[in-house]
């Protein structure tokens, strides 16, 4: 008998509701927020409200793609957290009602965990691209900047993780001082294509380990445009594609400094990336120049997969409604938490 999982992401800022069969996306919409945009970041409280007149009709629309009913799910999949307890609350809130009205189980996702398992959504059933166990994966968003060992889908190691900032962080707040508009990353990620990634040497952290650190690389960024802008009051607007170029070769090289020894220690050289930053292009050639040097077998998800959306949550519902790990009704949405 046939599964079908209705799965809903609230995090943040987009609301999606997605369907998936057996593993096969049926479908996957996601309503985003403009009204952010004027703001430079996300702001909770309108984040909640948008959520609110977003939430039936993306679930509708999503329904109505897959050609299902309520009657035909097997289960209702949602973001329990991390991330905004407004934004969660509405996602639960719903969540929660539908399950109780159709009489189906509740299916509670650990965001990061579903980030990861979106490598496991099939386009179509002989889509045969999962990675294998086990694997590395590098999450990287702008919340999170992780190295994780992932051995099952419930069994999740972080070997290395951000000590202050995370590399999407890193990101939009440097694009912002540059007067790019939110979110930065996409911007920058155009603008350095006809840059010079060589054009400006910036701060790199010496951490131990696995872990991540770039609140010294904004602090660098910062005070280049200080000390340039006191030469020349027109340095960023003449500079602004070397600038991208530079900023963005530099996380780059932070993030794949550290996944190299983690790959080198491990022994793991079937890696995947994740998160919202794996839509960048400069990430997903360093991936592939990686994967020619050092044999590595690369896995980087489509870009429909890379920001937040429901299909993640749902096949990572898939998987916890086989061995029935179901969510008590009771169960509060949390807005940190870790793998």
């Amino acid at each position: 008998m046939s599964i079908t999982i209705l799965g809903i992401e609230s995090s943040c800022d987009d609301t999606s509701a997605a369907v998936i069969r057996d593993e096969v996306m049926l479908s996957n919409v996601i309503a985003s927020q403009a009204v952010h945009e004027a703001y430079g970041g996300v702001v909770p409280e309108l984040a909640s409200r948008a959520h609110q007149q977003n939430i039936i009709p993306v679930v509708s629309e999503a329904l109505k793609r897959a050609g299902v009913t309520p009657e035909d799910l097997s289960a209702v999949a949602f973001t329990r957290g991390p991330g905004l307890m407004g934004s969660l609350l509405v996602g639960t809130s719903f969540a929660k009602g539908f399950t109780t009205a159709l009489n189906i189980p509740l299916v509670d996702v650990n965001h990061l965990q579903a980030h990861v398992m979106a490598h496991f959504i099939k386009r179509s059933p002989d889509d045969n691209t999962q990675p294998p166990f086990p694997f590395l994966c590098l999450l990287v968003s702008g919340g999170n900047s992780q190295i994780i060992k992932v051995e099952s889908y419930n069994e999740m190691t972080v070997i290395g993780q951000t000590i202050d900032d995370a590399a999407g962080e890193a990101f939009d707040k440097c694009a912002k001082v540059v007067g790019l508009p939110y979110p930065g990353g996409p911007v920058v990620d155009r603008l350095a294509k006809e840059g010079n990634p060589k054009a400006f040497a910036l701060s790199k952290p010496h951490i131990p380990g696995f872990d991540y650190s770039f609140s010294g690389l904004k602090t660098s960024f910062l005070y280049l445009l200080r000390d340039k802008i006191k030469e020349d009051p027109d340095f960023i607007e003449k500079n602004k594609c070397d600038l991208c170029a530079s900023l963005q070769t530099t996380i780059v090289d932070i993030l794949m400094d550290k996944l190299y020894k983690a790959v080198k220690q491990t022994g793991i050289k079937h890696v995947a990336v994740a998160g919202g930053v794996s839509a960048n292009s400069a990430v997903r050639t360093a991936f592939e120049d990686y994967a020619r040097k050092y044999g590595w077998t690369v896995y980087l998800p489509p870009f429909s997969f890379t920001t937040d959306n429901a299909a993640m949550v749902a096949i990572t519902g898939y998987y916890k409604y086989l061995d029935k790990e179901f969510c008590d009704i009771a169960k509060a949405p949390f807005a940190r938490v870790e793998l």
